[in-house]
């Protein structure tokens, strides 16, 4: 019976596992939740890997549940009803029947539309003290246990509906902030250069001395990480464009690295690289191609996709007359193997003959906070 909310955090981008969703299942049957705003916890506990989740989890649940829950002065008067169970009928025998789940839910919703009182006692209605398989306090076996209070303000649903943990989805629109404070990652801090007071090895020095002062030098530390950005520009990507610029300011701000250069292209790199396209100021691709060193991280910033012969084509760029694009791709990641490609296109759209060739020589990652921080994790350690 809970096909469609499967579907549904599967279509919000909540990939639930078979051995998760069994699970939740065998939760259900159990009785770990008696009602929607109990599921509505035990669903977001079992079924979503992080908080950056639990919104796409809310507009799955609201769109499975949505009138499911009973009107709130029928549901106050259900549970305060069932919370006062009559004492149980010991002479009657228990009912051993044993029903499919979702035959008892069925059944039960048609019960409530025909029930028009309190009823305690007796095999049918939902109800306290009987043998019925809806209510509590009663002896029938595999039934469904209905009691407690409601699930809080405007119950599950609504709760859900209000998307509370809007702010934290990690595929939300990048601030320069998130990207700085990813980027910053990338850093790799070592000692050179002139020598610095170590003041808590100067402290304990002097502790192990006795009180008599010893200094304790050491070289200053040192961020060895040169980051190149180069980035497509025009075309497919404008739509991109405001998404790429707060990626250029965020690197452009971070104080961490040893030097930060910023080249563009468009569509691919050929034998120039703009340093200025207003200006129209360019560099040849060759040059920079020899200022590169194990020390650089190159991340690449486009949609990679374009016309087969713009990559592959020997004349690169119609009027260019270079090698293919392709083979200056392959000669920056042989030259730099960190480096990695940040796509502004959701992954289900990279089944595209240049995208995947561009993505068999470079990692490539969707340019969300997501993806950024697992494109700084490959350039710490590209082997």
């Amino acid at each position: 019976m809970f096909t469609d909310f499967l579907y549904q955090l599967r279509s919000q981008g909540v990939l639930v596992g078979t051995g998760e969703w069994l699970g939740f299942l065998e939760a259900v049957r159990r009785g770990l939740a008696t009602d929607v705003s109990g599921l509505y916890v035990l669903g977001r506990a079992l079924l979503c890997r992080s908080e950056t989740q639990f919104d796409a989890y809310d507009l799955a649940f609201a769109a499975s549940f949505r009138g499911a829950e009973l009107p709130e002065d029928l549901r106050a008067k259900l549970a305060d009803w069932l919370d006062q169970a009559k004492a149980q009928n010991e002479t009657t025998p228990p009912l051993n029947e044993t029903r499919p789940p979702e035959e008892l839910w069925k059944e039960f919703l048609e019960r409530l539309k025909e029930q028009t009182e309190r009823h305690d006692g007796g095999n049918r209605w939902v109800g306290t003290g009987g043998t019925s398989p809806y209510g509590n306090s009663g002896r029938g076996d595999g039934g469904l246990r209905i009691g407690g209070s409601s699930g809080g303000r405007g119950g599950a649903v609504q709760v859900a509906m209000d998307r509370r943990w809007a702010s934290y989805r990690a595929d939300r629109t990048l601030e320069v902030r998130d990207l700085e404070l990813a980027l910053r990652a990338i850093r790799s801090l070592k000692r050179e250069g002139l020598v610095e007071l170590d003041l808590p090895e100067t402290i304990d020095a002097t502790s192990k001395n006795g009180g008599d002062i010893e200094i304790v030098e050491r070289p200053a530390r040192k961020n060895q990480v040169h980051v190149v950005l180069l980035m497509d520009a025009g075309g497919s990507m404008s739509p991109h464009a405001e998404k790429v610029e707060r990626l250029f300011s965020a690197a452009s701000r971070a104080k961490t690295f040893k030097s930060f250069t910023a080249y563009s292209f468009h569509n691919c790199v050929y034998d120039k690289l703009y340093t200025d396209i207003e200006a129209g100021e360019r560099i040849q691709t060759s040059k920079v191609l020899d200022q590169l060193t194990p020390k650089h991280r190159l991340v690449f910033v486009g949609d990679a996709s374009m016309a087969p012969y713009e990559l592959f084509s020997s004349y690169g760029w119609p009027g260019n007359e270079s090698m293919p694009g392709i083979e200056w791709l392959r000669r920056f990641h042989e030259r730099c193997p960190a480096s990695v490609w940040l796509n502004p296109d959701p992954q289900r759209w990279w089944e595209h003959p240049t995208v995947s060739a561009i993505g068999r020589i470079f990692p490539m990652f969707e340019l969300t906070l997501d993806g950024l921080r697992a494109s700084v994790k490959k350039l710490r350690a590209p082997r």
